[in-house]
């Protein structure tokens, strides 16, 4: 069911910013531009913000791929995942406006799998370091939702695939559906599907995916960042 208060989404230019906008087609629900709302700015989040005066607010915009960009750039890294996420938190903050965050399933050590919403943080790399930056400020704010997420496009953009690297991804279109479900919790949520490995699912939807595997010299990447969907699937039952 549609809610009927005012709902603000930052990132609608972004991949999953899109289905979104698809899927929210409704007049209350809003998708501003950059130069309506830039993260970078508290003025112009203020100032959007009191205007349309929204009761909850998913904060989706930021920097994800390419993944090498949070290494070469540390500086843009920075200023959209965690200053602008903070500069977003203080605001909703002051205006009362719950805030939903999405962060990433990279966030955890990502060796073992099977991580619960308690278990200890240790991001591995840049992206996942960015990420958990803005958790700081959010985590803060009780008002807020955490939504760690392992959710990619569809189809699956690669040509390749790890058949030895274990995560819970999820198609946005997927997630989108069980949204409105989340957005009422507080606190913070694993949000993905059924774990396996990455070569797995993505087959399912391209029988042509390649095979690569994980070693030493892609250390970069996660290897199992697998995690327990038990409060997710209490939820959206």
């Amino acid at each position: 069911m549609i809610p009927k208060y005012r709902i603000v989404i930052t990132g609608g230019s972004g991949r999953f910013g899109k289905i979104l906008k698809k899927k929210f087609n409704f007049k209350n629900f809003f998708f501003p531009k950059k130069k309506e709302l830039n993260i970078r700015n508290l003025k112009s989040i203020k100032k959007y913000l009191a205007k349309i005066k929204p009761k909850i607010l998913l904060h989706i915009a930021g920097l994800s791929r390419p993944m090498k960009l949070h290494d070469k750039n540390i500086i843009k890294s920075i200023d959209l995942n965690i200053i602008g996420t903070a500069n977003i938190t203080k605001v909703c903050s002051k205006l009362k406006i719950k805030l939903v965050y999405f962060s990433t399933n990279y966030v955890y050590p990502c060796v073992k799998g099977n991580y619960s919403e308690k278990s200890a943080l240790l991001p591995t790399n840049n992206y996942a370091w960015s990420k958990l930056g803005g958790e700081a400020s959010v985590q803060m704010y009780k008002n807020s939702l955490i939504l760690r997420a392992c959710m990619t496009e569809n189809p699956f953009v690669h040509k390749k695939a790890f058949a030895n690297v274990k995560s819970n991804l999820i198609f946005h279109e997927d997630v989108a559906k069980i949204l409105l479900k989340l957005i009422r919790q507080k606190g913070i949520i694993n949000v993905g599907g059924k774990t396996s490995t990455i070569y797995n699912f993505a087959k399912k939807n391209n029988k042509n995916i390649k095979k690569i595997f994980w070693s030493k010299k892609t250390i970069h990447f996660p290897k199992n960042c697998s995690m327990s969907l038990k409060k997710l699937n209490k939820v959206i039952e």
